[in-house]
């Protein structure tokens, strides 16, 4: 089997050559190769030690030495060379404990997590698969190099990458694997929440979030997002469902855009659900306050995530109002803008119409009908540049101090009264009128 490598990898490869050391392109972008995929980088492995790679070029950054990794700068490209190594043990299930350089490709390929991951391949030396990486490419299996309690044992983290690999590439779990990852899946609290967040965003953002499910199935979420174990336990017995609420919430997720806000929105609009649910004597169930609740509670997790700051404000303004169903006039669409934030709406309306394919058919065609109506009105008025804010107001802070307003929170309450004004009506955006009503109001 051939593969086309870039001329800089060629390159790269091509001077430890000559340098007398082997050198093959190693791992995620053989197998991306091999698939038709165009790989984002491309790592290099060697024989050659560090510092003997350091001597072979003229730009190195020592990125990782202790662990073998040198970063080679060429064409303006970074390239990562690394040197064959086995690892020791893996006291904490994060890593290991020290490194040994090898002068062995086989000993290199043998620590390496999956089957897929585990080839390598240069012009001179051809595809080196020594675990059935390519056959297991064709079969479309994602496989651990040996025995699989051994490579999680080694690195917990490696079960939800197993589980993001079969999201990413709509491959399946070996079931010695899988096994292996249901036994195991409490040594996942050894993994640091931001190296957890990080699988769990690829996941939730590939064409396959529905794989999510198999991440509940193997105990991994009972782990690290305990929320999402309730619910899948609660049921919805109301007319407007036909799915418990982590069904429901899976199905969202698959109808908004593989962006990671709506991905995470989609996962915990619904959060606060099984909290909030009361069932009434007819055996329907309500969820009164759960978008307000649920706000609250992804803020909580999304935190617990390691999240930045704009992620989770994002997030949790689209929850805390994506149970809103405003009749779809101006005046209601001016102001729920107002409240949400009009560069959020086009998010908001984008959850609303996936949460509508999430229920029940009972009344899909008119919910869907209303919130088209709804995006209508919200890019009308957007095009037309009403006002929805008090920036959008036709007078300042300034112009209520010139008026005579002392300094002070009354400011604000004027402006914000000026804005309720204006949002009913308008015509009202005029300086004079508005002037004319602060001197009224004062």
């Amino acid at each position: 089997m051939q593969i086309a490598l870039p001329d800089p990898v060629k390159k790269v490869i091509g001077i430890l050559e000559e340098h007398g050391y082997e050198a093959y392109a190693v791992g995620g972008c053989v197998r991306d190769s091999i698939m038709g995929v165009t790989p984002h980088d491309w790592d290099v492995t060697t024989s050659a030690l560090p510092q003997e790679v350091k001597s072979c070029f003229d730009r190195t950054f020592d990125t990782g030495i202790e662990h073998g990794t040198v970063t080679v700068r060429m064409y303006g490209q970074s390239f990562e060379v690394t040197t064959y190594r086995v690892d020791g043990d893996y006291e904490d299930g994060r890593h290991p404990n020290d490194v040994t350089f090898t002068a062995s490709l086989e000993e290199d390929l043998k620590r390496r997590d999956f089957t897929i991951n585990a080839m390598a391949y240069s012009d001179r030396g051809g595809l080196v698969d020594l675990f059935g990486g390519a056959d297991d490419i064709a079969s479309r299996v994602i496989r651990c190099v040996g025995d699989p309690r051994e490579r999680f044992s080694e690195d917990a983290l490696r079960m939800l990458r197993a589980l993001r690999f079969s999201a990413q590439l709509d491959f399946e779990i070996d079931p010695r694997t899988l096994d292996a990852i249901r036994e195991l899946s409490p040594t996942l609290e050894k993994i640091s929440a931001e190296r957890i967040t990080a699988e769990m965003v690829r996941l939730i953002t590939s064409d396959h979030p529905e794989r999510i499910e198999t991440v509940y199935d193997t105990g991994l979420t009972a782990v690290f997002f305990p929320e999402w174990d309730e619910m899948m336990a609660t049921p919805q017995h109301h007319h407007h469902h036909c799915y418990d609420v982590g069904h429901h919430t899976i199905e969202v997720m698959k109808h908004v855009s593989a962006d990671r806000v709506m991905r995470l929105t989609a996962m915990l609009h619904d959060v606060a659900k099984p909290i909030c649910r009361k069932t009434d004597p007819q055996g329907e169930d309500h969820f009164v306050g759960h978008p307000q609740l649920g706000a609250d509670m992804a803020r909580d997790i999304l935190r617990r995530f390691k999240m930045d700051n704009a992620t989770i404000d994002h997030v949790c303004t689209l929850v805390r109002h994506h149970d809103e169903r405003p009749t779809p006039t101006r005046r209601n669409i001016r102001r729920l803008m107002s409240r949400v934030g009009a560069e959020h709406m086009p998010g908001l309306i984008e959850l609303k119409i996936a949460d509508v394919l999430g229920q029940s058919g009972y009344k899909r065609e008119e919910k869907l009908a209303e919130l088209s109506e709804i995006r209508r009105l919200y890019e009308e008025i957007l095009a037309e540049g009403e006002c929805v804010k008090i920036s959008d107001l036709a007078v300042t802070g300034k112009d209520v101090i010139a008026a005579g307003v002392p300094r002070g929170p009354e400011i604000g309450r004027l402006l914000k009264r000026l804005l309720d004004m204006v949002i009913e009506d308008p015509t009202q955006n005029d300086r004079e009128i508005l002037l004319a009503r602060i001197d009224e109001w004062k």
